[in-house]
């Protein structure tokens, strides 16, 4: 089983770029998108028809401001069901989480609220890190999680090319949101690409400005989660720089989930 995460920074955007050849190469089962920037018959509109799409549902779930956050997956293995929101009304205005349940595990995807020039939004994102865990943790209890996203974290310096002028700075490498996602990670949920790739550089954002992706100036902004008691069934991660169409590129994973006896 194929699971891919995208920040696809505008699903209307993207389709103009090629998504549907993009797709076909893919041959994923499960992908989650965030950035999706639009509503949900505008999501659906969008990828109406594509020859890629064949054999698969579309769920998304929108923002109250249109044109702003918005999160979809894209399925060919039927859900048991799909649930928009961490059931929080204040943090559920922007369209940020989309759960799928399946038959062994419960798959989300998340668009994690950037902190913000000046760090004016850090407060909001200290509470949302908090909620959103508390969320996860509730799946846990029930099925093993694959959480997908955009975490707007670099969470440690080997995950962004200048750490050092960034620390405390920048939104994405402040102490508290790099102590949001080690309370993540301490909760009983692993980052998979680090796990298998302790000592690898690699991003998955680039600024559009000054040619950051052509000079690799990036960040790894872009996490595949998954509960601890998984990651003997995950064969491979992946992050995949030459995907274009956004400044983030699609990272994922590979997922054979043990057949347990009835």
């Amino acid at each position: 089983m194929k699971l891919i995460s995208w920040n696809v920074n505008g699903i209307r955007a993207i389709v103009k770029k090629d998504f549907d050849s993009i797709m076909t190469h893919l041959n994923v089962d499960v992908m989650g998108l965030q950035e999706t920037k639009a509503q949900d018959d505008q999501v659906r509109e969008a990828l109406f028809g594509l020859p890629s799409l064949e054999g698969y549902e579309v769920f998304s779930s929108s923002a109250i401001k249109k044109g702003y956050s918005g999160t979809a997956i894209i399925t060919r293995i039927k859900p048991l069901k799909v649930q928009a929101g961490i059931g929080i009304p204040e943090l559920d205005t922007e369209g940020r989480v989309l759960h799928a349940e399946f038959e062994d595990f419960h798959f989300v995807t998340v668009y994690t609220p950037n902190s913000s020039s000046g760090l004016k939004r850090l407060p909001f994102r200290e509470t949302w890190d908090l909620a959103f865990r508390d969320f996860l943790k509730k799946l846990d209890a029930d099925k093993p999680v694959i959480c997908c996203g955009d975490l707007n974290v670099a969470h440690q310096p080997i995950d962004l090319a200048r750490p050092a002028p960034n620390f405390n700075k920048t939104p994405g490498y402040t102490q508290k949101e790099i102590d949001g996602m080690t309370c993540h990670i301490q909760a009983g949920f692993t980052d998979t690409w680090r796990n298998n790739n302790p000592d690898i550089t690699k991003y998955s954002w680039w600024s559009y400005r000054g040619g950051a992706r052509e000079k690799n100036v990036g960040w790894r902004l872009d996490y595949m989660l998954a509960s601890d008691r998984i990651v003997s069934e995950i064969s491979e991660t992946f992050i995949l720089n030459d995907v274009m169409g956004s400044d983030h590129c699609p990272v994922g994973l590979d997922f054979m989930p043990i057949i347990k006896s009835k």
